[in-house]
């Protein structure tokens, strides 16, 4: 990998077109494609890969972006199919599969469940080897903006030495660390989705048969949902998102909790009697977030660094890959022509904020009863299913055709809802046995509905 080997002896201050802090995959995307472009790039990552992260499960939509920067056979190499999503739940006695291969464009029947340690080290090499230069174990530590100057990047090593580095343009990649958005005091705790989430991996888990085995399971249970992902290497990632609340008093250590959830959910615990615990528990905050600005100037934040939601629906690589790829057309503009970057810099924004906004709707009603209604009773009425299937496969630019099934999904979700206010009014101000019935007529009601 193309490196900086001994920042000991390197210049006190280094010049480039433009810096990258990060190396994730929305990092990784952005300096790959502005150096083929030709552009001086330099990627500060503060670990060294292969490292772990969370958030295996891919999009369809990935693949042309695979495709663009030329590493689809390297990634389907060491990955796993998955060609749908399993829907399971407790509140309706049964299981939903949905395949992408039923989506609205049907060019993108699958996608992958990845190790993100090889994922994003495939990445990074592909970076590298289009002559960014990586600069690996070197933490971005702030970014200066002189008033009529370009910015001034300061690093540390994992020595503890620091270094500066001059940038005509700055690219935050650096994920949940938030560089820009925290420095800045842009970002933003997202009150409308307070979710955290507890996860590990497992050997000897009971998979889907056949062609579902690659599929990502998301199954309800009381106080959450669980996430069931099947890696190539036998391992399975298996997870709980719950309100934070839950986490409070758990009162034992993050194993006993979690495999207490697990217990908790009879088709998790079924699926993981027989497996074996590979490594840690691990449990992460809040974590839901956005920065009220995306761009500036002379910066950009994409993926992660800008936002993060949910992963109900396994948005996270996709969003932060194809962030990277607008925010890729806004940096050559502003080398290319500044004149027309402050356009380009909305447009971006614009474009993210769209992209984000698509998922969230559905995201923040995830738990509800209504949408729970609407997922385990699929009707391709309209050819509603069809649009969903698109928006799930990270399709969410696929048309007004697409848009408009989803507009009519939302609509029946109102009904839905409305049918589950008035039986539940209903049921408040009558006795015990018609409270009863009113909750049997609520079921009865929803099914008429799908």
């Amino acid at each position: 990998m193309a490196q900086l080997q001994n920042l000991k002896d390197a210049p006190a201050t280094q010049d480039c077109d433009v810096l990258v802090v990060g190396g994730g995959p929305a990092g990784a995307t952005i300096a790959a494609l502005l150096a083929e472009n030709g552009r001086r790039v330099i990627l500060l990552e503060k670990d060294r890969h292969p490292r772990f992260h969370i958030g295996e499960s891919l999009l369809p939509h990935n693949l042309p972006l695979f495709d663009r920067l030329g590493v689809r056979a390297q990634i389907e190499a060491s990955s796993m199919r998955k060609h749908g999503i399993e829907f399971v739940s407790p509140y309706h006695g049964k299981t939903v599969r949905y395949d992408f291969a039923n989506a609205w464009d049907k060019r993108f029947p699958y996608s992958f469940q990845v190790r993100r340690s090889t994922f994003d080290h495939i990445l990074l090499q592909n970076a590298a080897a289009k002559g960014a230069t990586v600069i690996e174990g070197c933490r971005a530590t702030s970014v200066d903006f002189p008033e009529g100057g370009s910015p001034v990047i300061t690093s540390r090593d994992e020595e503890g030495r620091t270094r500066q580095w001059r940038a005509a343009f700055v690219v935050d990649a650096s994920g949940r660390d938030t560089l820009l958005a925290a420095q800045l005091g842009v970002k933003e705790r997202n009150p409308r989705n307070t979710s955290a989430a507890i996860f590990g991996h497992f050997t000897g888990a009971r998979r889907l048969e056949g062609k579902a085995e690659g599929n990502i399971s998301i199954v309800w249970f009381d106080n959450g949902w669980f996430w069931f992902i099947p890696l190539s290497d036998g391992t399975t990632s298996v997870g709980a998102v719950c309100p934070p609340a839950f986490f409070k008093d758990r009162g034992t250590d993050l194993k006993s909790f979690f495999m207490s959830i697990v217990a908790s959910c009879p088709e998790i615990a079924d699926r993981l009697k027989d497996a074996v615990l590979a490594g840690d528990i691990t449990a992460t905050g809040n974590y839901s977030y956005g920065a009220k600005t995306t761009s500036g100037r002379h910066f950009i934040m994409v993926g992660d660094a800008c936002a993060f939601i949910d992963p109900v629906f396994s948005t996270g690589v996709y969003v932060a890959m194809i962030t990277a790829f607008w925010g890729a057309e806004a940096v050559e503009t502003f080398l290319r022509a500044p004149e027309r970057s402050t356009r380009a810099l909305r447009r971006y924004d614009a474009s993210t904020r769209k992209v984000l906004q698509s998922f969230t709707w559905f995201i923040y009603r995830i738990r509800e009863p209504a949408m729970r209604n609407l997922f385990m009773s699929p009707r391709n009425w309209f050819r509603m299913e069809e649009a969903v299937l698109s928006l799930l496969a990270g399709g969410i630019f696929d048309g007004w055709s697409v848009r408009a099934r989803l507009y009519v999904f939302r609509a029946f979700y109102y009904m839905t809802k409305f049918s589950h206010f008035r039986f539940r009014f209903l049921a408040r101000r009558q006795p015990k046995e018609a409270k009863e019935k009113a909750s049997f007529c609520e079921q009865k009601e929803a099914k008429k509905l799908f």
